[in-house]
This record gives structure tokens, sequence and C-alpha cells, in this order.
């Protein structure tokens, strides 16, 4: 058996002249989970695409078990033996779960066009069977759960004899349940000697299923850490460059008034009889699992959903909230779970975004006064440490951590009162996590009210001055600050609340 499964050797890729990778090495073993991680912007997913053949680089090459294996295609990479799961899952969802699996590969009647259809979906149901799905091979994919349709990525990746599958941010989008099934099917392919290149901004995670770390910093080899012996501390440090004391950068702010007051909310089906205060000056943080409601709630609240009964009062009055214009007109922002889709038009310049839902401040008569937008917009950039040649770039050749900064900047330029934030920090790199922590400190001392949804809790115990709890729709706890950092309430206490009916 070879010694390295997967071996990198002073990989370069240039893009007009300017280093995305710059000397990269490390070696990956046969069955190993080797992490990568680095900040937005480190090269992460440059390097992860000259591996799979969609990037061909400049110098170096790459060895697959000992041989000179640089792909120049992903078919090659795949012939090879390599496959990688995007975070962007690549499953076709007008298709059924039969025709992804064997995508490519058809069985058909003799030389013919026709398919087997009856043969593929038994064989399709005794595979899925081997990895504990009971579905119907004939459901199209696009009525699967996010979780469910990673895994037909990840039994296609090890259909087609991958000893290498490349997995970028997995559990982006998965419960604690659903991960930790990721990490079991993580830990069958290692004993099966398929080595996992492992990407996540979350490092508790690639603490506990990875065997090996290597850094990255703009674009250039840190180092290679044993995972079973470095800090959670000591990564952050090889990532950013320097020490975070507080990863949590929470300050003390003087609570005043109610901004915010929801009395009684009910969606059908989705939440029931939710009513919640949130103070100026207040982090109020909002944890549950996942499709718990704490999103349609937030949702419902800024108007994007309609409610069925309910009262929303801002300021101590009652407000009627038909749509987001309404909210943004009473002083209320909302930063969504999924920047991409919600959150910005990726094909639009950094300015462009910013100014969207601001236009009617920047009009004079009927044109926008192009000064004062300028002016604005690279204020907000400074203030935020926007990372980018011109606010004039396309928002999609940002990394990820950048452009939540610039959905946060449209909401500020809209000067509110209240801010909801739905999972501020998922997908982005540890360094820009402390800098958003940082800009929450300072709003919510500045008298902003802030509501923060989120799935990690350390973010909700770090960063909240009062915790709410949402179980199936309805709030099933409530916990103080002091109470939490003191230990009268445990994390473990928190789930337990999480879980209940």
């Amino acid at each position: 058996m070879e010694e390295y499964r997967l071996e990198i050797k002073h990989l370069h890729k240039r893009f007009t002249g300017v280093y995305a990778i710059k000397d990269v090495s490390f070696q990956v073993k046969p069955g190993e989970v080797h992490a990568i991680v680095g900040e937005n912007g480190a090269g992460k997913s440059t390097l992860m695409k000259m591996i799979n053949g969609e990037l061909t680089p400049n110098e170096g090459e790459i060895l697959h078990n000992g041989q000179p294996s640089t792909p120049h295609s992903v078919a090659e990479a795949k012939k090879l033996g390599i496959a990688m799961i995007h975070q962007e899952l690549s499953s076709l969802s007008n298709m059924t779960i039969a025709e992804n699996l064997f995508l490519g590969h058809e069985e058909c009647f003799g030389k013919s066009s026709f398919v087997k259809k009856k043969q593929m979906n038994e064989k399709a149901r005794q595979i899925l069977k081997e990895y504990d799905m009971s579905l119907d091979p004939n459901t199209l994919v696009e009525s699967l759960s996010v979780a469910q349709t990673q895994m037909i990525e990840i039994i296609k990746a090890v259909r087609a004899n991958a000893d290498i599958v490349i997995m970028d941010e997995p559990t982006s989008s998965l419960s604690s349940k659903e991960a930790e099934k990721l990490f079991q099917i993580i830990r069958d392919l290692s004993s099966k000697n398929v080595s996992i290149i492992y990407i996540s901004h979350r490092l508790e995670e690639i603490l506990d299923i990875a065997d090996s770390i290597t850094v990255l910093r703009d674009g250039q080899y840190i180092e290679t850490v044993d995972a079973s012996t470095v800090s959670q501390e000591r990564l952050v440090e090889l990532m950013v460059g320097r020490t975070l004391d507080n990863i949590y950068p929470k300050e003390d702010a003087p609570i005043a008034d109610v901004a915010l007051e929801v009395r009684n909310l009910s969606r059908k089906g989705v939440f029931d009889n939710v009513s919640f205060q949130v103070h100026k000056g207040e982090i109020l943080g909002i944890s549950g699992l996942m499709g718990a409601g704490r999103s349609e709630i937030a949702r419902a609240i800024f108007g994007i959903d309609k409610l069925d009964g309910g009262s929303v009062l801002i300021g101590g009055k009652e407000i009627r909230i038909k749509s987001p214009i309404d909210a943004i007109k009473n002083k209320l922002a909302m930063v969504s779970e999924d920047r991409k889709l919600y959150g910005l038009v990726l094909c639009r310049s950094i300015k462009e975004n910013i100014s969207l839902p601001n236009l009617w401040n920047l009009f004079k008569g009927l044109f926008i006064r192009s000064g004062k937008e300028v002016q604005e917009v690279e204020e907000l950039k400074k203030v935020l440490g926007i990372k980018c040649f011109s606010i004039n770039v396309n928002t999609e050749t940002l990394s990820g951590g950048n452009q939540q900064k610039v959905v946060l900047a449209k909401w500020l330029l809209s000067k509110p009162e209240i801010l909801i934030l739905d999972e501020p920090t998922r997908g982005i790199d540890v360094g820009s996590k402390f800098e958003i922590y940082k800009l929450m400190s300072r709003l919510a001392k500045e008298g902003m009210a802030i509501v923060m949804i989120s799935s990690e809790l350390p973010e909700i115990i770090g960063m909240s001055d009062r915790v709410l709890v949402v179980s199936h729709g309805k709030i099933s706890g409530e916990f103080l600050r002091n109470d939490i950092t003191s230990g009268n309430v445990t994390q473990k206490e928190l789930l337990q609340s999480a879980l209940k009916i």
C-alpha cells in the first residue's frame, strides 16, 4: 500500500497575475480524515478545485497513490477516484433518486438507449438500504431534505469507486442529529480505507472528526497539525495569524425600553402562540433544533410569510406588517439565513446590493444621487472591513464572510432600530465571525435591539443577554445570560428544552 493516498507538491494558482494559491504542499494518508481550514479567501476552494480537476495549477503537481495524476477535468478526476461533494449540492432535482444514482452508467436493454427502470429501481433500493435509508427510489430528489440529498451525493461518490472524497461544508445545513449520522458515515468510509478531505468553518466538529488538519492563510500553507493534540485556540491563531483574546466579545449594554414585542403569533402548522419582547440594547438569542420554527417566526415578523394570528408591536404601537417594505419603513431589518438566495443579487455590484433596499433615501427627483450613494457605501465598507478591490465588483466574487458583511451593510444603511439576524455567521470563518460579533456588541451599546437566531449553542451563549428556546413551533424555555454564564443553566439543559414537545 502506498504511504500517501494524495500528495500535493508546491501547487501555485494565479488569476490575472494574483496568487490564489502559492506554493502549497501537504499529504493525505489512506483512510485519513484530513481537514482543511482557513479564513474565507484563504484559498481552500481554489485548492480543492485543482484536486478535483475544475482548475489546472500553474505550477506544481498532484500525486494519487504515488503516481503523478494532476486531473484536467472533473471527469478525469472521477476516473482517478477523486470525488467532490460541493456545499451547493449538484444532484439533479427533477430526476428520481435511482436516476441520480445511476446517472452516466444507466443499465439499458442491449445496445439500445432504453433504460431497465425496474432493475435500476430495485438495485437503488438495495443500495439505499445499505446506508439505512428507507426511501422510494422513484422519489424526486427535489422533495428530499438537504441531509437526504447530501447522502445521495455521498453514495454516488462511493459507488463510483472514489478513494478520495472531498466534502465542502457538509454540515452547514444539517441538524445536529443529521450531522452525527454524517460523521458515522465518514468513520465507516475511513474504516474502508477511503480518504476524506473535510472543509468546514466549525472548528468543534473538525476537532471531533479529523485525524489531521492543514491550515491555509492568504493562499499559503501554514502548518499541518494532529487533531488529537491541537486546541481550538491554537487553530484560530494559525488561521488568522493573531490571537483572539475573546472569541465572543460581548460587552454589557444598557437595557432600555421595549423595542419589539410580539403577542400570540401563529401560522398554521408552523408555529403557535409565540410571544416575546426585545429591549433596546439587548441581544436576544433564539435557539432550538433546525425545523423547530425559529426562522419561520422571524420571516413572519418581517413580513415575508403571512401570519394567521397575533400582533407585532414596535415601540409599544401595533404595526401591520404585510411585506418587508412595511418592516423597513418601521425601522425593522432582517439578515436572512441564506444570503445567496435571499440576501444578495450576486451578479450585481457591492454598491448596488447595499443601495437596493435604500433607494428612496438616495433619490433626488428621478435620479439617484450617485455621489451620496458612493460616499455612504464606501463608509460602510470601511466600518465593516469589507475586503474588495472596489465597491463596483460583483458580489459573487467575494468570500462568504465578505458577502455576509455586504448583507449587513445594506441593512445598516437603512438605519434600523431593530435587527433580526438569522444564522449570521453560517459558513464564514472565525476571523469574520469575530468582526460580526464586535459589530453586534457595538450596535447593542448604541441602543439597537437585536434578535439573533443560531444553531450554534456556544454562539448563543456567548453573545446573548437572554435566550429563548423554540421547540415544535412554541417557546419551550427562557434563560438569562447570568444564569448560563454562572453555570446555573448548562448547555445540556438548553438542549433538553429544545427537545420538549
